[in-house]
């Protein structure tokens, strides 16, 4: 892809948008900026190079005299703007599409509804200890175009990548692509589920026999989607023996035809509850995937330490256990979390409403969760879907959640932020609701201040 003097439009300038527009004055395209907010603060080298800028509003008359337009994950397809620059013949694509066009190592891509942040760090962990030069990034927080503006060269390249990204893809291509799971999630821009499930399939689209997609055989809309795929597939599950793929039968079972059985325990291993142990699955395929050795696999799992915000275990505050649980997004990770811990629980839920269904937790709620802490913009949702099964309590703020549920709980009660909803009404960043909870709770303690909320 030729980038001298071409007319490149960046529309969104969080990290994915910085990033990519840094790389495209690299290459000696004539970059205009776009944002839906009013105001955007430039870095000095970008003025410098000529960036122009646009702000409060996506302009058709911009869009439509461009040769090529790079939207950021939040930027829906659905706009006037870009439907009709499409309509004009201009090429859109993601920022992850624009990266793959430039990389040299072999793409491992991993997606899905929940795990996939911790699959991609673990797959990444994987490969480093295996001696491998390894990037790691994508939608886990570096953006996929800074694996191509560095002069290293990698031998692989890991990234999660989402369905917003894959929206936007022609070329993509993975060599080893990796579909975790299909629950309802950003029904707030997808219009349907179905249309959620082939914005995940992406995926694999451009794939071909001499590549890898790993699936979860476990979860019937992935399976189903087996017969869209034109590369080798390799399931996983952790609940039928498989004659092909990996399975975990209280230990973990490599069946590949011609060869025999591989197998190794999973004791010791520091992630814990069922949906870790099909992360783990998931990874240990991509390491057979790219030959590692079987040791290699097996010691790199068990001594992986997961990730902040994932079920992390905050504190133990006068015999209450307090985890953090602010990456669970949608419904559900909510599901897995509360299958992840033994009751009795109380369940501080909420933030931005994602247009999905609360029923798939209703009987989890019922059996485990003793009292239901309600917080942000999705509060009357929840109430009116859950509230009649276990004690409902509102909270103005997730330090006064904290501080109910505190109130409400008995020695041996576990206390669980597992929002099932965005962060984005009351904060920054999933991150940043996490690290609240974790100062709230700090402050039960006696020793901290609470985070400053969103302003």
């Amino acid at each position: 892809m030729e980038l001298t003097g071409k007319k490149m439009l960046v529309v969104g300038f969080g990290k994915t948008g910085f990033s990519t527009t840094r790389f495209l004055l690299q290459h000696g395209a004539v970059v205009t900026l776009n944002d839906i907010q009013n105001r955007i603060e430039l870095p000095r080298e970008f003025v410098r190079q000529g960036v122009t800028v646009e702000t409060g509003a996506h302009r058709i008359e911009t869009f439509v005299h461009q040769d090529c337009i790079v939207v950021s994950p939040g930027v829906s397809l659905m706009q006037r703007p870009i439907i009709e620059a499409r309509s004009r013949g201009i090429e859109v694509i993601s920022e992850i599409e624009l990266a793959f066009r430039f990389l040299h190592a072999p793409l491992i891509a991993v997606t899905g509804t929940n795990g996939k942040t911790t699959t991609t760090a673990l797959i990444g962990s994987m490969l480093q200890q295996a001696g491998k030069k390894v990037f790691v990034g994508g939608n886990i927080g570096t953006p996929l175009i800074e694996a191509v503006m560095v002069p290293e060269s990698f031998d692989y390249v890991v990234a999660e990548v989402s369905s917003f990204q894959l929206e936007a893809i022609e070329q993509f291509r993975p060599a080893v692509s990796v579909l975790l799971n299909l629950t309802e999630d950003h029904l707030d821009r997808h219009p349907t589920f179905e249309d959620y499930v082939q914005a995940k399939a992406a995926i694999f689209k451009n794939q071909q026999a001499s590549d890898v997609v790993v699936l979860n055989y476990d979860d019937p809309h992935v399976r189903s989607l087996a017969q869209q795929v034109r590369a080798r597939v390799c399931f996983f599950s952790t609940t039928s023996r498989l004659d092909e793929g990996i399975f975990y039968n209280g230990q973990v079972h490599l069946q590949q035809r011609h060869t025999p059985e591989q197998t190794f325990s999973l004791a010791g291993a520091r992630l814990q509850g069922a949906h870790n142990r099909e992360n783990m699955l998931a990874a240990a395929a991509v390491g057979f995937a790219c030959g590692l050795p079987l040791e290699i696999i097996r010691t790199s799992i068990v001594s992986f330490q997961g990730l902040p915000h994932r079920m992390e275990f905050v504190a133990e505050v006068d015999g209450i256990a307090f985890y953090n649980d602010s990456k669970g997004t949608n419904v559900g990770a909510c599901v897995r979390s509360l299958e992840s811990l033994d009751p009795p629980i109380i369940l501080i839920a909420g933030g931005k409403d994602k247009g999905g269904s609360y029923q798939p937790l209703r009987e989890l709620v019922a059996q485990k969760v003793k009292a239901l802490i309600v917080i942000g913009e999705a509060q009357d949702r929840i109430v009116a879907e859950l509230g009649a099964l276990v004690p409902t309590v509102r909270a103005e703020s997730l330090e006064a959640a904290v501080a109910q549920a505190f109130s409400r709980a008995c020695v041996g009660d576990r206390v669980l932020l597992s929002p099932a909803c965005a962060s984005f009404d009351m904060f920054q960043s999933y991150e940043h609701r996490g690290r609240c909870f974790r100062e709230a709770v700090a402050k039960l303690a006696g020793t901290a201040q609470p985070c400053t909320p969103k302003t």
